[in-house]
């Protein structure tokens, strides 16, 4: 077989997990009791701020451009996706508008909350399960002419209500995956809850036990990626996210000589 005609290139993609910014029932107790929607909180004037701060962080800090976005459906995740591209586009002076037409963004509902008691209690959930999102208006909180119309999600559906813990591990870890996967050539910012920032790290770092993430907390992960003939293999994921860094504590869960087996 000639594999003199085979063209190859290698690469290293590039997937920034974000955790939204300050939501307003952390600050106002009594915000669930008069809520339409007590399951799904906005962010707080100072939550829109982290996240607009946040994307001008990662603009400062990143080495790489980020290509696609995709976000949780809940609302404090639209509020940060939006704040934080907005951020990540701005211009230096602040002088002009963001321009934030180089980015595309998508809701993915793989990226939702955990779906249990114990992150959305039960005096707070929807009695049927069902979370009611209009994605359309949803849309329309994203920067103008971010939404791309032809991506088609991980989870074209929510998942169950009362999902097991490890289960949503699990899903995210898969989400993580798959769209990277979809999107082998592109970088990524997926912006979801703290549990799926937690699992960016415990699932692609071995014997790690994260024990923190606040607001706007993200982490960084890469891969390398071969291309060969216009089909992808990729590598695994590399944690580049170092503990305290970037608003994610962990330490390592790894036995010592002296602990249990």
């Amino acid at each position: 077989m000639d594999n003199d005609n085979v063209q190859r290139r290698e690469f290293t993609q590039y997937v920034v997990v974000l955790r939204h910014g300050d939501r307003i029932d952390h600050f106002d107790p009594l915000w669930t009791s008069t809520a339409a929607r007590p399951w799904d909180p906005p962010l707080i004037e100072a939550g829109l701020i982290r996240a607009f701060s946040t994307g001008k962080t990662l603009k400062s800090r990143l080495d790489f451009p980020i290509h696609r976005v995709f976000v949780s459906p809940f609302i404090r995740c639209i509020q940060t996706a939006s704040e934080a591209v907005s951020g990540f586009c701005a211009t230096d002076d602040g002088v002009a508008a963001a321009d934030t037409s180089k980015i595309k963004v998508n809701i993915e509902y793989g990226l939702c909350e955990t779906l249990t008691t114990q992150a959305i209690p039960s005096d707070v959930a929807p009695k049927d399960g069902d979370f009611r999102f209009n994605i359309s208006e949803l849309e329309a909180l994203l920067p103008p002419g971010t939404v791309d119309h032809t991506v088609e999600p991980v989870y074209p559906e929510m998942p169950k209500w009362e999902e097991t813990v490890t289960g949503s591990r699990t899903r995210y870890a898969q989400v993580f995956k798959a769209l990277a996967d979809k999107y082998p050539s592109e970088n990524l910012l997926l912006v979801t809850h703290a549990e799926g920032v937690a699992v960016s790290v415990s699932a692609f770092k071995k014997d790690v036990t994260v024990y923190e993430v606040d607001y706007c907390a993200f982490s960084e992960l890469k891969r390398t990626v071969l291309e060969e003939d216009h089909k992808y293999i990729t590598g695994e994921f590399e944690v580049l996210t170092k503990s305290g860094e970037t608003r994610i504590g962990y330490s390592s869960s790894a036995p010592t000589a002296d602990g249990p087996e």
